[in-house]
């Protein structure tokens, strides 16, 4: 009777453990889609009238986001929001800060990577037969890295990632404009964010005219296939502007659009070839050797899983249950980067500062507010989760073999 209730009392524990497993990769998959953190500055030239929110940017695992609403009111309608990405690297260039495209380069690109191996990660830990846990394992980690290197390096690899990465890629190279554009848009009367409006309105209208066949007779590209077409486009016109011994053709892999773009965000206000080119090589070599960190990572956790070694199978929860720390020491980095790495060529001299990571702060006119959004809510309740599951297998465990 005893070793009955004791062999059921374990099976519900596992069947609990597995349970919290599944509801803490059902959090995880939610949180890569939603806003984590949000900045926003306020100053007396943008009255909450017209800015409620201040300029509002909003930060998730695959880009940085609009966080402005179109402001309904009886005096101002506005049919599309204000590009606030683009608001606030206006006002961040003035003082040296590079564009918000050139943060978080790496984290961005690897984000769905990382999301997936937490995941099978997870699934490992919930598993307790050992052989079982380590096809689990093996084939996971399989999955994930075929996945990894067909996006990072393979051709036409860029189709692989989320629609949300390349959109944030198209949008921040749709904030420049070329000098013949922005005289135009002068004289027309136009501003900025108006004329991108109206760009981006004439280029639907053509392909709502003119559908291009894409995957079947007659059918338009989709959305994603546009976004990649555009950045192709860009690609191309930029290696024209280059003496003809250093162009390179497009491939369309991730590693080539991330360095690629990176270099075209540091450039956007503060073209310094000489500055600019050893940064890109460098988040170039960071990429490759981002790949080789993950796949290092999985291979040891596969030998723990063969090896039965206790402490790397505890990995695989403490990892994922610590993300919201490493969300912040993240993102608390970067802003120490774009507060210590002020270029020269901003039109006012500053000294080197870190901005606020949490709370209210002050630079000059402006007020800044960094808070968490409720995506980060999600990671610590999926930390809780897993810390749940953590401590039903420890004391499981510790209650000894049946």
């Amino acid at each position: 009777m005893s070793f009955t209730s004791t062999a059921a009392g374990r099976n519900g524990s596992n069947l609990l453990i597995a349970a919290l497993v599944l509801v803490a990769i059902g959090l995880l998959a939610t949180i890569y889609f939603v806003p984590i953190w949000w900045v926003s500055l306020t100053a007396p030239n943008y009255p909450p009238e017209a800015f409620p929110d201040g300029v509002r940017i909003e930060f998730h695992m695959d880009g940085v986001y609009n966080g402005c609403a179109p402001v309904q009111k009886a005096e101002i309608e506005e049919v599309e929001p204000l590009d606030c990405v683009h608001e606030m690297d206006t006002i961040n260039h003035y003082v040296g800060m590079y564009p918000i495209a050139a943060g978080g380069v790496i984290e961005k690109a690897f984000a769905p990577f990382i999301v997936a191996m937490f995941a099978v990660m997870l699934l490992g830990f919930a598993v307790t037969v050992r052989w079982l846990r380590l096809a689990v394992l093996g084939v996971g980690f399989a999955a994930v890295t075929v996945w990894m290197l067909l996006t990072y390096y393979g051709p036409e690899g860029l189709r692989l990632q989320s629609t949300g990465y390349v959109t944030a890629l198209v949008t921040s190279l749709d904030q420049e404009a070329g000098a013949e554009e922005s005289n135009a848009n002068a004289a027309a009367g136009l501003s900025a964010g108006e004329a991108l409006i109206a760009q981006l309105k004439a280029e639907l209208a053509k392909t709502s005219e003119v559908p291009t066949p894409t995957g079947g007779a007659g059918a338009a590209p989709s959305a994603k296939a546009r976004l990649l077409d555009s950045l192709r486009v860009s690609y191309v016109k930029d290696q024209e502007r280059r003496p003809a011994a250093e162009r390179e053709p497009w491939s369309g892999s991730g590693s080539q659009v991330l360095t690629w773009h990176y270099a075209k965000s540091l450039g956007r206000y503060f073209n310094n070839p000489a500055e600019i080119r050893p940064m890109a090589a460098h988040m170039a070599l960071a990429g490759h050797l981002f790949v080789g960190l993950l796949i290092a990572a999985m291979l040891l956790l596969l030998w723990g899983a063969w090896r039965a070694s206790v402490p790397l199978y505890w990995l695989l929860i403490l990892v994922p249950m610590a993300l919201p720390l490493f969300f912040v020491l993240d993102y608390s980095a970067w802003l120490w980067w774009y507060g210590h790495r002020l270029n020269e060529m901003g039109a006012f001299t500053v000294k080197p500062f870190m901005p606020t990571v949490f709370g209210d702060g002050k630079v000059a006119q402006f007020s800044t507010h960094s808070y968490p959004d409720w995506g980060f809510g999600l990671m610590l309740l999926c930390s809780a989760v897993l810390a749940a599951a953590a401590l039903l297998r420890r004391r499981q465990l510790a209650a000894g073999p049946t």
